[in-house]
């Protein structure tokens, strides 16, 4: 796993954002070391315990699908995690050159589909319900051989006094 750190202040306040990037084999044991890693890098935005489980359900639940979906059939691959917390939450990119999402999109929440629909999902598709419910802003783009995910998770809000 490699790490990268670009910036020169703390995650939070109020200097400019410092960005965590994270390259990893595309791998079940890799996306779990990558957890542990990124939580370390994110331990001086201070989140309480509850922020700092809805980030690792995000990012397990986003990365575990990369992982088993993505790169399903493929011997090798690789998976870049950039997160970079600004004032209205943690913003995150993951990159891998596996395959595309379905017809090039999200896939819809959980909530949104006839039950009958999820049943030829792999596990439900509950792990997309997860996400969106706890995510904003999601945006899925394919670019060239890479698929392109960010999406905010609302945690470490910068609060104003008034």
């Amino acid at each position: 796993m490699h790490t990268e750190m670009r910036g020169s202040s703390p995650l939070s306040g109020t200097m400019p954002p410092q960005e965590v990037r994270l390259s990893f084999p595309a791998s079940a044991l890799a996306v779990r070391r990558a957890l542990r890693g990124i939580l370390v890098e994110l331990a001086p935005i201070g989140l309480g315990s509850d922020e700092t489980g809805v980030v690792e359900l995000v990012l397990a639940e986003a990365l575990n699908n990369v992982i088993e979906h993505a790169y399903v059939g493929s011997q090798r691959g690789w998976v870049e995690l950039t997160c970079c917390h600004l004032p209205d939450g943690l913003h995150v990119t993951i990159r891998d050159e596996g395959k595309p999402l379905p017809a090039s999109q999200l896939p819809l929440a959980a909530d949104r589909v006839h039950p009958a629909a999820l049943d030829p999902l792999p596990e439900g598709g509950f792990g997309w319900f997860l996400i969106r419910d706890l995510a904003r802003d999601m945006q899925y783009e394919r670019i060239g051989d890479s698929n392109v995910l960010r999406f905010r998770i609302a945690v470490g809000l910068t609060r104003r006094l008034h």
